[in-house]
């Protein structure tokens, strides 16, 4: 199975299965010499593990990232990093009854038509316990784009229906984890909450958006031709389990403006040159422009719920499947430090791939 490996000088391989004994990832590319600290990216996997709050699965899971090599005294030596995720309450008995059964909107039926062979304690490798390591390789990302001043920040921005209307320049990122949706209005965050606590007792599930902005950037992130920055954060992020969707800049409603409305117009802005909008998303000719880069991704219900739903086996024959085991009645809480995640490891590879940019006197 190829397509474990993302990036291509800050590079990432993560292996592993929902219900095997581990997973864990593999970062090569990193500089030497970056002091790492390993509560930080502790602090990261926290916020993705399970069984964290009511309105997340709870499968209990303490998710510690061990770091086996690649750091000496607390810094990074330049050899591969290699952290490993130990899967400690995986019960695999909660899925017998799907063994030769295809549950909607999963990925059985593809995996089974594509290998001939499928996991299907948990999803195995299609499981979004795989994110864990991304999130771990991400954790490590970040503290190199704090060490260059750029800052990552994820928040829920709607669930279902309900939708925070403020733009991202009105709130204060540190309010982020005040509560359980993750999202920095406490009003709007305490409507989410209830209307998944609702869904829940239903037995069904719920979708919504994830807000990213990144600040800090340099100009000149980004490659103008196949490796556009916004299309590689759209790959990566669109990558993630159950992400439907991704828009940057104006996105979908800019198709609604004038070219004179959409415009980016650059001014002086003390000894450097800006932009007096920023419709364009801080990215221009698939390169950073220095502005703040912002991004919204849309992610589906979760596939899985109580109530029966038609389907066949794997011979063809009618059948009803029953959601059994923990899950997620939404997504988006724990989604938000694995969009974090990718769209960090994102800039960190750019990051690099810039110092060979132009050739310096």
């Amino acid at each position: 199975m190829p397509g474990n490996t993302f990036g291509k000088i800050f590079k990432i391989s993560s292996f592993g299965e929902s219900h095997g004994l581990a997973i864990g990832v593999i970062v090569d590319g990193l500089p030497a010499g970056l002091p790492i600290d390993v509560t930080f990216i502790q602090k990261q996997m926290d916020r993705r593990r399970p069984g964290q709050s009511k309105i997340v699965t709870q499968r209990k899971e303490s998710d510690i990232a061990e770091i086996m090599s690649g750091t000496f005294e607390g810094k990074t030596t330049g050899t591969p990093l290699f952290m490993l995720i130990k899967n400690k309450d995986a019960k695999s008995k909660d899925y017998s009854h799907i063994a030769d059964k295809y549950r909607p909107s999963h990925a059985d039926f593809t995996y089974q038509e594509k290998y001939g062979i499928r996991d299907y304690r948990g999803g195995g490798r299609s499981s979004a316990r795989e994110t864990a390591a991304r999130v771990a390789a991400g954790a490590v990302a970040m503290q190199l784009l704090h060490h260059h001043g750029i800052s990552v920040n994820s928040y829920v921005h709607s669930v279902g229906k309900i939708a925070l209307d403020k733009d991202y320049s009105q709130l204060d990122f540190s309010q982020i984890d005040s509560n359980d949706v993750r999202c920095p209005d406490a009003d709007k965050a305490a409507e989410m909450e209830q209307l998944i606590k609702d869904i829940k007792k239903k037995g069904d599930t719920i979708g919504g958006t994830i807000k990213c902005v990144i600040k800090g950037l340099p100009v000149g992130l980004g490659e103008p031709v196949f490796d556009k920055l916004h299309a590689d954060l759209g790959k990566a992020i669109l990558s993630i389990n159950a992400c439907k969707g991704f828009e940057y800049g104006s996105g979908f409603d800019g198709t609604k403006m004038l070219g004179s409305e959409h415009n980016d117009v650059f001014v002086k802005d003390g000894d450097s040159i800006s932009t007096s909008t920023n419709n364009s998303g801080g990215i221009q000719g698939g390169i950073s422009n220095g502005m703040d880069i912002y991004f919204k991704a849309a992610f589906k219900p979760v596939a899985t719920i109580i109530p029966a739903q038609q389907s066949v086996d794997k011979d063809g024959n009618a059948t009803e499947v029953v959601g059994k085991g923990r899950h997620d009645p939404c997504v988006l809480p724990r989604a938000v430090p694995i969009v974090d995640a990718m769209a960090a490891l994102v800039i960190a590879d750019h990051l690099l791939r810039s110092r060979t940019a132009r050739l310096e006197s």
